[in-house]
C-alpha cells in the first residue's frame, strides 16, 4: 500500500483554509499504480454475488467503470441533478458546508442487483450514505461500499455501519 500512498498528493488549503486535499491525479496519471489499486479494490470482492458496481460522481466514475470493467459487470453513474437525460430518482443530503443531491436512472438496476458501491474517498460519509439510500430506493441492495482513501479522522464509516466497507488507505 506505500506504493498507492506515494501517489496521493497532498494539496493545503483546498477547497478553503485550513483543508489538507488528498489529490489522486498522480496516482491515475500513473498506469501500473492505477491497475494496482482497481485490482486491490475488487479483490476482496471476487466470487461474491455482486452484479453492479455504481461509482459517485466525480472521481467514483473512475475507479467504478474499471472495476466493473475488470469484474465484467454493468457500471451505474451516479450524478450531479441535470446530468442524466431520462427519469431519474434523487436523494438530497446534507454536506458539512450545505447540501447536494445526486440522481440516477429509475431503471439504473434491476431488481434485487447486489451492488459495489465506489468512490475515491471517505470523508464525512454524507455522500456515501446518500449513495446507498439511493441505490436501494432504486431496489437494489448494497452488497459492500468501497474506497481508494478514507480519512478515519472524519468517522465517515460511523454513517455505513449498515454495510461493508473496505478501504485501501487510511489517513
Amino acid at each position: 500500500m506505500d506504493r498507492l500512498r506515494n501517489k496521493i498528493r497532498d494539496i493545503p488549503d483546498f477547497p478553503k483554509p485550513g483543508i489538507i486535499f488528498k489529490d489522486i491525479t498522480p496516482l491515475v496519471k500513473d498506469p501500473a499504480t492505477l491497475r494496482l489499486t482497481v485490482h486491490q479494490l475488487l479483490y476482496p470482492f471476487l466470487g461474491r454475488d455482486i452484479t453492479a458496481v455504481a461509482g459517485m460522481e466525480a472521481r467514483g466514475f473512475i475507479f467504478g467503470s474499471l472495476v466493473a470493467w475488470e469484474l465484467g459487470l454493468p457500471f451505474i453513474p451516479l450524478r450531479k441533478p441535470g446530468k442524466l437525460p431520462y427519469d431519474v430518482q434523487s436523494v438530497a443530503y446534507d454536506l458539512e458546508y450545505g447540501s447536494a443531491t445526486l440522481e440516477a436512472h429509475i431503471d439504473a438496476f434491476n431488481p434485487g442487483d447486489r451492488v459495489l458501491l465506489i468512490d475515491d474517498l471517505l470523508a464525512t460519509g454524507g455522500t456515501a450514505k446518500a449513495s446507498c439510500e439511493l441505490v436501494e430506493k432504486l431496489g437494489a441492495k448494497v452488497e459492500a461500499c468501497a474506497f481508494v482513501v478514507e480519512l478515519d479522522f472524519l468517522d465517515g464509516r460511523e454513517k455505513l455501519k449498515d454495510y461493508e466497507v473496505h478501504s485501501l488507505l487510511h489517513f
